[in-house]
């Protein structure tokens, strides 16, 4: 499963943040003194530690991030995807890559030629709300899926909260995201350093980041066995 295995922590920073920089913005995080001496990752043999190296290069990939509700997920209802009550429905099993699929919510998530996979477009399915649900349903190795869909977006709909601020337009009463996120990797003298030196697309990490209480939040998650 995830557990022990994923981590988020909060940082700030003292200037102002400017989206276009985001290159120049990601590297001077990586090598600030602070964080890289307490930004958490997984070493290979599945033991806590931290960056500690030179980052000499980063990707930073934006991710949309605009959605404000949870009845983005509605749709599952109503294609057979999910049952009113809550229940997945089930399938036979399949694989992709090495992710098991056994009902029709991985079907959505993961398999082009799955019959609802249009249920979300292919903008929906860049949007940070989206990224953080499916990686909460595929989860880790030796995961235990659940049967019902409500503690997928309990969590997804907690850590969303927790990650993302938001503001309200006084006038409209409109509310609004004002973060920043970013999906990084970054590289040291020997290579891919974080979030891993392996690559999967369960292994991630984003920046999240306030540009009026110039904070950074991390949300990281190695795949890989559990320690027991």
């Amino acid at each position: 499963s995830m557990q022990g295995r994923i981590t988020a922590q909060a940082f700030s920073f003292d200037q102002q943040f400017k989206p276009y920089q985001k290159d120049e913005f990601v590297m001077a995080f990586f090598n600030d003194q602070n964080v890289s001496s307490s930004l958490k990752l997984l070493s290979a043999s599945g033991q806590w530690t931290t960056l500690g190296s030179k980052v000499t290069k980063v990707e930073a990939t934006v991710v949309p991030c605009t959605q404000i509700s949870m009845s983005f997920f509605d749709r599952l209802y109503s294609e057979g995807v999910v049952r009113e009550t809550g229940d997945i429905v089930k399938c036979y099993d399949d694989y992709y890559d090495d992710i098991l699929i056994s009902d029709e919510l991985r079907k959505v998530l993961l398999l082009e030629d799955s019959d609802h996979y249009d249920l979300f477009s292919q903008l929906d399915r860049k949007e940070f709300l989206f990224c953080l649900f499916k990686h909460l349903c595929i989860g880790g190795t030796l995961c235990q899926f659940e049967d019902v869909v409500d503690p997928y977006l309990e969590t997804t709909k907690a850590l969303y909260k927790d990650l993302v601020s938001v503001q309200k337009n006084p006038e409209t009463k409109e509310i609004r995201i004002i973060s920043t996120v970013f999906r990084v990797s970054a590289y040291d003298g020997n290579g891919l350093c974080y979030p891993s030196s392996k690559s999967h697309k369960q292994t991630f990490a984003y920046l999240i980041v306030d540009p009026c209480k110039r904070h950074v939040h991390t949300l990281y998650h190695c795949f890989g066995g559990s320690l027991f």
